[in-house]
């Protein structure tokens, strides 16, 4: 849990409440990012939400609100209402409110009052002005997921109580299972027992956190294997970078070495001044030694020591961990580091280092990273710059703007441009790295044409790096560099460009990169994760790329979207995602993205994420209509973006085992549709989707299989029985295209369907479903389940103009072709 009011805390909480973004609607939500059943990022609360008891009456009891949230967080649940779709057509031609339970009761409210349901159904389309007002007082039980603030319920909904047919989120991520389903399926009941009838549970844990000093300790492999690939130069450029440019101002930072034993270089320095910074550099490791073993318990024993001689505890310290070494005795001090309370982060270079490092950091809440061995990688240097001392203040931070390297021909050049945005702009250093030789010839343009050239820049050829500090703050705009290598022979040139928030008033745009989980076995992918956000709000139609770069493989670049299809479950969330599977080595992959905004007036929209507990506009109470404040807007605002974007950040390592040796055959097939639509226009129905690819979203599937049924039971369990529908036509296009379909449903659905208890019912409603095959005959999932309406009763009142009909999720007006009824059921 964690309250700010003044900055943004991109850390590990399940709750963050701040006061940032009140203005904007006072919803509690989650962040989900992944699918049914699993874990979100977090709960967001405003305070205003927690202390204002008149919000009460619209979300209901916070407890309730809590619960709701909750089962998002940690079980994967999604909501069992929707705002834009609240009523649809079932089986049996009836319109329907969108919830669960259909037990829950209550009327049809016009703008003039109570009024039955044909004054708001008009030819299968609701009226504008009317709503559907729940009874205060119901004899219903579920579900939380719906409708917390009832106080009848106490349940989700089960496999008795769920409606399979509403259009909600549940039901779309879900595959139409209930929440309870889901819930018991979790590991939190799988690996649990339920409690006697006696027996309480055990009274809950609170512990008060305040922040405290900041205090890092650098502890860092001089074994001889750090003479192997540059590793020890490397390591000194980006230490170097850390604690001059990185690590905040009044942390307190100690050094230690290590091989088989530890040794303490510089005892806790608090950094108040560019020469603590300088005293603090003087005391790197500059040789390593002969010794090839490494002790990393040694290293911690000394780098706890260091940090207890300030408060006498390790709590709540960071140690950076940098290793080479094939020590295989790190369990031994497994336990202590625990104990410690201290936060490791782990840097392995190359190959030889042992499997179990990255136990430390995953038991101790740190961060995890490769460093290949590649001349040209910037690696090293990006886990220093995404390694934060804990300060939690996004406007004390070292933003990175710009990383990248190149092996440079002789007499060529590397070349590029660096946006800095108006939120940033103090602190901005630009930093040049080599490997041999001097330095390269270096050229810098600022926005405004002024030049700077090498000799303006910091140069330090022991380090052979050279770094300029723009003073004030930098101009916004473009900047453009250009590295030539003047040398008669390769040279690996690499640039980092890192800046912090211009102002207290304006949050600087952010990303952060993680993958689901931190390991994988072929042939399963990996899902990649880019969160890119300007405080909690989303930034939309980002250019968001990913660079992975195998132990013994070229580096590979893969485009991250946001666009609710593939890897991406909800679109314009700001968490921009891919799958990732051209698992090529077996070993650790390190990552990192790259995001890139020009500049725009309407692109960059800030919206708040959809799970959310319902707010309920008004309740039925003894027969009287009691209507709650108008819900504060929660809505999307613009905002100018005059000079566009540029964030890197690491997204650290993971790990992938049991890639075959060789040419493999194709195991990867197109992932599941999830956004499949149905709508009926006249006498035929149209179906839109997002394409997936050959293999999951990438690349071009071979065809297509469509099916329908008048049985919703009977195309989600028996989908190859349900009627084929003819694709001969339809020719797959490009991973994240939108794909359109039109069919007769008349061609297929002349008389009923058998229904699963045996019985003939007459359906006024077809089912469809979708999966794409590749070339190799490879499935995917079974898409989510649309649904369609095909009759529109004769006795209906006219149709009204467009202008005064809405169908909030049943209906899509096409045109002058006429009105279409439409509910989507999802899977």
């Amino acid at each position: 849990f964690k309250y700010n009011s003044y900055t943004f805390l991109l850390i590990q909480a399940n709750v963050i409440v701040t006061d940032w973004y009140g203005a904007h609607g006072d919803d509690p939500y989650t962040l989900q990012y992944r699918g049914c059943g699993k874990e979100g990022k977090y709960i967001h609360f405003t305070s205003n939400f927690l202390l204002n008891d008149d919000l009460t009456a619209g979300y209901g009891p916070r407890g309730r609100v809590f619960v709701h949230e909750w089962a998002h967080l940690r079980w994967g649940l999604f909501d069992e209402y929707n705002d834009e779709k609240p009523f649809y057509i079932n089986g049996q031609n009836q319109v329907k409110v969108t919830r669960c339970s259909s037990d829950i009761a209550g009327i049809f409210v016009c703008e003039k009052g109570p009024c039955p349901q044909e004054n708001c159904i008009i030819s299968k389309l609701f009226k504008e002005g009317c709503m559907f007002i729940y009874n205060s007082t119901q004899n219903a039980t579920a579900s939380i997921m719906f409708m917390q603030s009832l106080s009848s319920v106490v349940e989700f909904c089960n496999a008795r109580t769920h409606n399979q047919e509403a259009p909600n989120l549940q039901n779309q991520m879900c595959s139409l299972r209930s929440a309870w389903d889901v819930i018991t399926d979790s590991a939190d009941f799988n690996h649990s027992f339920p409690m006697n009838g006696t027996q309480l549970p055990p009274p809950p844990v609170f512990s008060l956190i305040q922040p405290g000093d900041k205090v890092v300790c650098l502890v860092l492999d001089v074994s001889s294997k750090m003479a192997e690939a540059n590793r020890l130069l490397r390591l000194q450029q980006a230490v170097e970078f850390y604690l001059m440019q990185i690590v905040e101002i009044h942390t307190f930072v100690g050094i230690v070495s290590f091989n088989s034993k530890g040794e303490i270089r510089a005892q806790l320095h608090q950094i108040n001044s560019d020469d603590d910074r300088k005293l603090l550099v003087s005391h790197l490791p500059m040789t390593v030694s002969a010794e090839a073993e490494t002790s990393v318990c040694s290293g911690l024993k000394k780098g706890f020591e260091v940090v207890e001689k300030l408060n006498g505890k390790a709590y709540g310290s960071v140690m950076i961990l940098v290793t080479s070494g094939d020590d295989e005795h790190i369990d031994n001090c497994l336990l202590t580091a625990l104990s410690s309370g201290s936060t490791i982060h782990s840097i392995a270079m190359g190959s030889s280092v042992v499997e179990n490092l990255e136990e430390l950091s995953r038991r101790t809440g740190g961060l995890k990273f490769f460093v290949p061995d590649e001349s040209n990688s910037n690696s090293m240097i990006d886990a220093f710059s995404r390694i934060s001392s804990g300060t939690g203040d996004i406007f004390q931070q070292c933003i990175q703007l710009e990383s990248t390297g190149e092996n440079v021909k002789p007499h060529h050049q590397l070349k590029n441009t660096v946006t800095m945005d108006d939120s940033v702009g103090n602190d901005t250093t630009f930093l040049v790295t080599w490997q041999i030789s001097g330095p390269p010839e270096i050229l810098l343009f600022d926005p405004n044409g002024r030049k700077y050239y090498t000799n303006n820049f910091i140069t330090n050829p022991a380090l052979q790096t050279a770094r300029l500090y723009i003073p004030g703050t930098a101009e916004p705009g473009l900047w453009t560099y250009t590295l030539n290598n003047t040398h008669h022979s390769l040279q690996a040139l690499k640039m980092t460009v890192t800046s912090r928030a211009s102002s207290s008033a304006m949050l600087p745009a952010t990303v952060e990169a993680f993958v689901e989980r931190d390991s994988t076995r072929f042939p399963h992918p990996v899902m990649i994760y880019a969160n890119v956000r300007k405080g909690i709000y989303p930034i939309l139609n980002a250019t968001v790329t990913a660079t992975i770069e195998p132990e013994a493989a070229d580096p590979i670049v893969l485009k991250l979207f946001d666009n609710g299809a593939g890897a991406d479950i909800i679109k314009n969330d700001g968490i921009y995602s891919r799958y990732f599977f051209s698992l090529a080595v077996n070993g650790r992959y390190s990552f990192k993205v790259h995001v890139s905004h020009s500049p725009s007036i309407s692109s960059l929209a800030y919206s708040i994420p959809g799970s959310r507990a319902m707010y309920i506009p008004g309740y039925i109470a003894n027969g009287n209509i009691q209507m709650n404040a108008p819900r504060k807007s929660a809505g999307r605002s613009e905002e100018e973006q005059k000079w566009g974007i540029s964030r890197v950040s690491s997204g650290g390592s993971f790990s992938v085992l049991g890639v075959p040796a060789g040419p493999h055959p194709d195991v990867f097939p197109p992932c599941k549709i999830t956004d499949l639509q149905a709508i009926k226009v006249e006498d035929e129905v149209t179906l839109s989707w997002t394409a997936p690819g050959e293999d999951y979203d990438q690349g071009e599937a071979n065809s297509y299989e469509i099916r329908i049924s008048k049985s919703l039971q009977n195309i989600q369990d028996d989908f190859n029985n349900a009627i084929l529908v003819n694709t001969s036509k339809l020719n797959p296009q490009q991973a994240g295209t939108k794909e359109v379909f039109t069919f007769s449903p008349k061609l297929f659905t002349n008389g009923p369907d058998h229904q699963p208890d045996g019985e003939t019912q007459e359906s006024h409603r077809i089912y469809v479903a979708i999966r794409a095959i590749d070339k190799n005959s490879l499935k995917s999932v079974i898409s989510n389940i649309a649904q369609a309406s095909l009759f529109i009763s004769p006795n209906s009142a006219p149709i009204l103009t467009r202008d005064h009909l809405i169908l909030k999720g049943v209906l899509t007006a096409m045109g002058s072709i006429g009105i279409i009824c439409l509910t989507i059921i999802f899977t």
